[in-house]
């Protein structure tokens, strides 16, 4: 198989490759998608397309590991942080700043410093997986797998104002036709449940190392989330 073909066989299987497609170029989301496609069919998960691979990517009754998870780890543990907002003035809230060591930035001791990637990679890490290793929102972007759609826990970046790097990440907990719904840090200097517009979203990922998750129906509506809250 060309890597063209490979990255048709994987885009098939719902990952997602990103804009470029099945462009013939073998980047690092080639090399992630080929990666967890490997841990789904019991390979030796190393992200290169070996005979073996390849031969897996053929055969059409493949079942990948795809898994039907209430709430992934993560998650679970993000709503335990719900409501835990930054300290009144120049306090600093303990809770928020141990997000950034967690996150692997323990230098930062401030809850001033917009956090919402901090308290994504806190989480990840907690349930024991790599986080991005970088403080930007849009680092996520090309952090572990791409889906297609929203599905529940999965990592969402989106952008913020008309800035071409600027953005803000969190775990999806519900989407409808206009809405993507997010628990987040940092949306409105707090952890909460908020609602952003589809359109202002750049990508869903989920992490490399786990199953995907089913295509599960997600909640259209949640009840107290809010809107148009501050990012920064």
């Amino acid at each position: 198989m060309t890597v063209a073909e490979i990255q048709r066989a994987l885009i098939a299987r719902g990952y997602d490759l990103g804009s470029s497609g099945a462009d013939g170029d073998a980047g690092p989301k080639t090399i992630a998608a080929t990666t967890a496609f490997q841990r789904s069919a019991g390979l030796v998960a190393d992200g290169i397309a070996g005979p073996k691979t390849q031969a897996a990517l053929a055969k059409a009754d493949v079942a990948e590991r795809r898994v039907e998870v209430e709430k992934p780890g993560w998650l679970v543990l993000a709503e335990g942080e719900l409501g835990v907002k930054e300290g009144p003035g120049a306090a600093n809230n303990p809770r928020v700043v141990k997000l950034f060591a967690d996150a692997g930035f323990p230098g930062i001791k401030t809850d001033s410093t917009a956090w919402c990637a901090a308290a994504v990679g806190a989480m990840l890490a907690r349930s024991g997986h790599k986080p991005s290793g970088s403080l930007a929102a849009r680092s996520y972007e090309a952090w572990g797998v791409g889906l297609k759609e929203p599905a529940l826990g999965a990592i969402a970046t989106k952008r913020r104002g008309n800035s071409s790097w600027q953005g803000h990440v969190g775990l999806v907990v519900g989407a409808n036709k206009d809405q993507i719904f997010l628990l987040g840090g940092n949306q409105g200097d707090a952890w909460s449940v908020a609602g952003f517009k589809r359109s202002e979203f750049t990508s869903f990922r989920w992490p490399a190392d786990v199953p995907l998750p089913t295509g599960s129906k997600l909640p259209a509506t949640i009840a107290g989330a809010k809107s148009n809250v501050s990012q920064a």
